[in-house]
């Protein structure tokens, strides 16, 4: 089936989109001169009051509007972690860092008349080298998670934070 994407704008005080897959509406969306669309834009919002029972932040933002923000969904950037945390951390990535730049030790080309079983070799050994660098970077993001899920919210948000939200 193909999906079609339907604009109406007969009137000029309303527009409205439909994305149609054959018969079956899959989306609808319409924007309106008299109310001003919230959806998808960033606010820079306040956090009013912490709730440590539902691990969330209230949050007003934009006008006096209001919101909800559940812990898992507050990127880490905003974490207010204890000092001691922080400097462990910053140890750990360290040493990571250390770890991860020290040079490796390569394969040596095979001799004769081999040339593109040597190249195969090489690439097959940088295609290596490339799993291995994602591996280890995957390996640091599910440690720093890893870290970050230990705290609760109480923690490290504060009331009267600044932060940036998507609507």
């Amino acid at each position: 089936m193909s999906k079609n994407m339907l604009i109406d704008a007969a009137h000029a005080e309303e527009t409205r989109v439909v994305v149609v897959d054959g018969s079956r509406v899959e989306e609808f969306d319409f924007e309106s001169s008299n109310r001003k669309q919230l959806r998808g834009n960033i606010y820079l919002a306040k956090v009013t009051r912490v709730e440590p029972s539902l691990q969330a932040a209230f949050i007003e933002y934009g006008g006096n509007r209001h919101g909800f923000l559940a812990f898992n969904e507050i990127h880490p950037d905003y974490y207010q972690i204890p000092v001691a945390d922080r400097e462990a951390l910053m140890r750990e990535e360290a040493e990571e860092e250390d770890d991860h730049h020290e040079p490796r030790s390569r394969r040596g080309r095979p001799s004769g008349d081999a040339d593109a079983e040597g190249e195969d070799a090489d690439e097959e050994a940088d295609a290596v080298s490339d799993d291995e660098d994602d591996v280890m970077e995957e390996e640091v993001a599910r440690r720093r998670r890893r870290l970050m899920r230990k705290y609760k919210i109480q923690e490290v948000i504060r009331r009267r934070q600044i932060m940036l939200v998507q609507v």
